[in-house]
């Protein structure tokens, strides 16, 4: 079947070339030995003639780690392949087994690279091929402004490709004002924007707002409590004369004129019956998060999307 030599110290591209791979030979039975782990004689046994004759692909990851016998078990195999094996090495670069990867390279293999992505330029021009792949367009600034958010991390700039290519309508070409709903200021979210997407009735921001929250480190219990302050503040609002201007309520109701605002604001989308109903979800969706239950970000999606659809 062949030898494909990987080639780079980017984790994402390796994975997805790995899997292309094996998609592409969808029908082959796949083995994946890491030169961290294995023993020796792992990858002749991996390698050995199979008595049913079928196509096979055999991944060997990391080989600059593989010893000195171990590396002396592929260049046996490869000066006499087996026509059913793909043989799929990666070589992470560097000095390290460059005599393994030289005799690799002499078996002419298929060749592709991996290399780190470290450059704001070269990030960005991954950025625009991940949605050319996707089949779907962004435009330049969009690209750049997704990497000043996530450029640390490949994979998960990657996941944000697809997510974006998921989430936002089809056939529009994404710009910058997607990359600012999603990701942007993701840093300074707190559990009260999360409080403010959720009373607003929005449930597609409340759980990317949620979801912000959790990435950048905000507690679970944060995010409850700023609901719990957020509901109160709508109990007293509420009971207050809706003539009154908000100045003129401040002192009696221990707010400030904007919070006032902002209350009356968010009660339009409520009535006693979702407020029951809020009530009873926040209260265990505080237990849940304190303890009750193992995952507290499914019950903090839960209650978003709970509150957020209640009627």
């Amino acid at each position: 079947m062949g030898l494909v030599l990987l080639q780079g110290s980017e984790e994402l591209l390796a994975d997805r070339a790995i899997s292309e791979l094996v998609t592409m030979n969808s029908t082959a039975q796949s083995s994946y030995l890491d030169a961290d782990e294995i023993e020796l004689g792992a990858i002749t046994d991996a390698l050995a003639p199979s008595l049913f004759g079928e196509n096979r692909i055999v991944v060997i990851r990391n080989i600059q780690e593989l010893d000195t016998s171990q590396q002396e078990e592929v260049t046996d195999y490869l000066s006499n392949p087996d026509e059913q094996v793909t043989l799929v090495l990666w070589h992470k670069g560097g000095v390290k087994g460059k005599a393994l990867l030289d005799k690799v390279k002499k078996a002419s293999p298929r060749l592709i690279a991996c290399d780190a992505i470290k450059k704001e330029g070269d990030k960005v021009d991954f950025v625009r091929s991940e949605f050319t792949r996707l089949g779907r367009k962004i435009s330049v600034a969009a690209a750049q402004a997704l990497v000043d958010a996530l450029g640390s991390d490949m994979r998960e700039l990657g996941g944000a490709c697809s997510q974006l290519a998921s989430d936002v309508l089809a056939g529009k070409q994404i710009d910058e004002s997607d990359i600012a709903r999603y990701y942007q200021g993701r840093i300074e979210t707190t559990g009260f924007d999360v409080s403010d997407a959720i009373l607003d009735r929005n449930q597609n921001q409340a759980l990317i707002t949620l979801r912000n929250a959790l990435e950048t480190g905000v507690d679970p219990v944060l995010i409850i409590s700023a609901l719990a302050s957020s509901f109160r503040t709508m109990a007293k609002v509420s009971g207050a004369s809706r003539g009154m201007k908000s100045f003129d309520l401040a002192s009696s109701l221990g707010l400030p004129p904007w919070q006032i605002d902002k209350a009356r604001r968010q009660l339009s989308s409520w009535n006693p019956n979702t407020l029951a109903q809020a009530v009873i979800a926040l209260a265990q969706a505080d237990a849940d998060v304190k303890g009750a239950v193992s995952d507290p970000v499914f019950a903090l999606e839960r209650l978003a999307i709970t509150l957020t659809s209640a009627s």
